[in-house]
């Protein structure tokens, strides 16, 4: 039976990806929820993932289990400044504004990014 796991790993790297929730079933993933969102991404095929490192806190799979999607697992006074931009080919990204952070590509890649940048100078 799949369960939903809120990840709590605390990174070394404060510039890590910020931690999401996920549905598993034993070693496969077969959705999540990004921080910062409510609607949960269906794999097409369950992944592996690894929990080497990792810590997780079980939570209610209500969100994934009924199509509920309105579960964040976060306290709004807990919850960093998030904010969703489109990309230029269209895709959504959050850049978290406390911690300058990203969730696009160019930022897991080079850990900078046009959107932070943008949002800082504005």
């Amino acid at each position: 039976m799949a369960e939903a796991y809120l990840e709590t790993t605390v990174w070394a790297d404060t510039k890590a990806p910020i931690n999401h929730t996920y549905y598993i079933e034993g070693d496969k993933m077969l959705a999540y929820i990004r921080y910062g969102t409510s609607e949960p991404y269906w794999f097409k095929q369950p992944i592996t993932i690894s929990r080497s490192g990792r810590k997780f806190q079980r939570v209610d799979a209500s969100p994934f289990e009924q199509d509920l999607f309105l579960f964040n697992p976060v306290a709004p006074a807990q919850e960093p400044e998030v904010i969703e931009v489109q990309g230029s080919k269209g895709a959504v990204y959050l850049v978290n504004l406390k911690e300058q952070t990203c969730t696009c590509p160019g930022y897991t890649y080079r850990g900078a990014c046009k959107h932070v940048k943008e949002l800082e100078n504005a």
